[in-house]
Parts: C-alpha cells; structure tokens; sequence
C-alpha cells in the first residue's frame, strides 16, 4: 500500500489543470503581449486565468499578479516595499515564518534594516498585544505567516492586518498554506498583500500569485519589458497559469465540504494516536489548518529519536510523511519553529508532520496510525539503539 500523506510539501496537479495545459502548450501558445491573433488568444487565457485566482479570494482580477510560486511572491511584498525607501526603516516578522520570508528580513536586517521578531507561545501563535507594541513611527511592513506549514498553527490574521491598518502600516501574510483549504475574502480581511502558490491546490508547479491591495505601491525586483502591470517582467508561463486559474476555479466550488472532510480525517488521526508514548502534538489544537497534524517525539524510554528517522522507517513503509517544514526536510539541525515555540533542541529535531489530501481516505488514515504505532514502539523499544537518526 502507498500512502502519500505530505500535500503541504506538495499537491499532485490535477488532470483536468494537466489537460488545459496541453491545449494551451498545443493551441494558444502565443506571447500575451503581442498584438496578433495569437498573442491575443494568449492574452485572453491570461485574463480568463487571473480572473479564476481573484475569485478564489473574491478579489478585483487587477488585484493578482502572477509570479514563480510562493517563494517569489514572498520576496516582491517584502523586498517590494523594502525597495522604495533609500534608508533602511523598520520591519516586523513572526519568529515562525517560512524561509521565503525569513531570509529576506535577515538580508535586509545586513544592511542596516530594523527588523522586530515577534515571539509566540507554545502553539506558535502570535500575540496581538505583542504587534500593537511593536510597531514604530519608522516601521513599513509587518509579515504574519497565515498558516504554519510545520505545526499547522493558523495566526489571528484578520486581528493583526486591523492593528497595522489602523496605524497606517501595510500587512503582508504568507497564505499559501491556507489559500484552496479555507475561505478567504478580500473584501473583509484586511490585508495589504497576499501570497499564493499553485501547487498547494492541486495546480502546477512553478505557479503562484501575490494578491496586491489597490492602491499599493511596490518595487519590481527584475527588470524588463513590463509585463504583470510592471511588477514582474518577463513572458508569463502561461500553461502553468492556465492550469493554476482552473485549479483555483475548482478549488473555489469543492472547499466547502472538502475543507469538513479534511479536518473529520485529522481528528480521526489525532484521535487514534492521542496515547503513543512519546508523541505531542505541535501547533495550536484547534486553530490549525484543515489538513495538517503535526508532532513532536519527545525522546520517551532515553531513546533519541529525530523525525527524519521516523520518515525513513515510514517511507519503507510505503507511507510518504515530513519531518518538519518540507524545506529542512534533508537536514537534522533543530527545528528553528520548534525551538522558537520553546521546544529545547533535542525535541526541536523530533518533529513529524502529516498532511492529508483530497485523495487520503479513512482507511488510509485508519493504516497510517497503525504503522506509525509499530515503527515507534520499535524505536522506542529498550533493545533500539539510543543514537537513530
């Protein structure tokens, strides 16, 4: 039996994206900004496309600009605002933001930026509080990752995007996790700058999208001839967005009772895994993402054990899991989210994630708690050796 239980790392596109795709590749594979017959016909899947995705947030079409994926959109809200100023100004980020935002805040930070790493408690949560003291007169731009890819933490966005706005300081959040998986609108929530990722809903890699308020401003980061309203250059890859503004269209009609689905087959995992010796669950037990049960091996019996261990024994298994956020996957230093939520660096490398798609059924949930159940009784058992990793 194979189990593929890792759609935060990963979503398999969809056949009805990968067939658009085709007749897109094979019928309308003309340069959008050109003015012929081709280009035009290209032109309107560009649209038709940017359209679906702004539906999906129930968003103005002009609102969306199409990038790379996730990590590209991340990049232009923050470098995008950070480029518009010629002195380095102020910053807020969680301590448990993706890398894609992490790593452009530590750049900035190297060369002069302020930048304030708000704190969380123990489920990874931000405290609202904490933002409102937090902010300067010089601060430009505060980023709350929406929901954490590793503990499945869900952040009280609309709580602090109404802080920042009623301060006059632009908010930017990470969605990518959470776009395709829960309702969002753009009419209410009250957030300057969104990112999307394709891939995350069941749309092509190298795909995603930043949702940009009206009345925005930012920096492009490549220069070019122009195209997506002049803040990413270069020809858009149009089978991807074609495939990626189907997949929204879809998205948008099925969350609703897959979202309930979702979270009925996570409760039934924590459920039947609530007594494994040595097994806590990580990330906020009921503000979390539909799809996303996360934990910690806390080293029970003396025995050290790291989740990258624990994904080796299940991929032998034939079940397909994560240790932690998809990124660190290949590595065994400590979780930085982890050891931000106060874990100490020992449990920090013992965190596994399993994520459930709209192919996981019950009774791939029902086997996967059962094998997760040998595997750490075997590990944990006093003839293992103490030093698996």
């Amino acid at each position: 039996m194979q189990i593929y239980l890792d759609y935060s790392a990963t979503t398999p596109t969809r056949p009805e994206a990968i067939a658009l795709m085709q007749t897109v590749m094979q019928e309308q594979w003309g340069n959008p900004s050109s003015l012929h017959q081709w280009g035009n016909r290209a032109a309107v899947v560009l649209e038709r496309s940017r359209a679906q995705v702004a539906g999906l947030l129930n968003a103005p079409a002009d609102s969306i600009v199409f990038t790379a994926g996730g990590t590209e959109a991340n990049n232009l809200a923050v470098m995008g605002v950070a480029r518009q100023y010629q002195t380095p100004q102020h910053l807020i980020v969680s301590s448990v933001e993706h890398s894609a935002i992490a790593e452009p805040a530590r750049y900035l930070a190297s060369i002069g930026w302020q930048v304030t790493w708000l704190p969380v408690d123990h489920t990874g949560r931000v405290d609202p509080d904490a933002l409102a003291q937090a902010i300067r007169p010089n601060t430009v731009l505060v980023s709350i990752i929406y929901g954490q890819s590793e503990v499945g933490t869900l952040q009280p966005i609309p709580d602090l995007a109404a802080i920042t706005r009623s301060r006059g300081v632009l908010f930017h959040t990470d969605a990518v996790q959470v776009v395709g998986r829960l309702p969002l609108d753009m009419q209410t929530l009250p957030v300057d700058l969104l990112s999307i990722s394709s891939q995350k809903f069941y749309g092509p890699q190298g795909s995603g999208a930043l949702y940009i308020r009206p009345g925005t401003d930012l920096m492009p980061l490549l220069g070019g001839g122009g195209q997506e309203m002049g803040l990413r250059s270069g020809t858009q890859a149009l089978p991807n967005i074609a495939g990626f503004g189907l997949a929204a269209e879809l998205a948008t009609g099925e969350m609703p009772c897959e979202t309930i689905r979702l979270i009925q087959l996570r409760d039934r995992l924590f459920h039947q895994l609530a007594d494994v010796p040595g097994l806590e669950v990580t990330g906020d037990p009921r503000d979390r993402l539909p799809h996303h049960a996360s934990f910690c091996l806390t080293h029970a019996n003396g025995v050290d054990i790291t989740g990258k261990a624990v994904v080796r024994q299940m991929t032998l298994a034939g079940i397909g899991i994560s240790a932690g956020a998809s990124c660190r996957s290949g590595k065994l230093s400590p979780s930085p989210v982890l050891q931000a939520m106060g874990y100490g660096d020992r449990a920090a490398t013992g965190g596994i994630r399993l994520t459930l798609g709209k192919h996981t059924t019950a009774a791939d949930v029902d086997w996967t708690a059962m094998v997760l159940r040998q595997i750490l009784d075997r590990m944990l058992s006093p003839l293992t050796p103490a030093h698996m990793s």
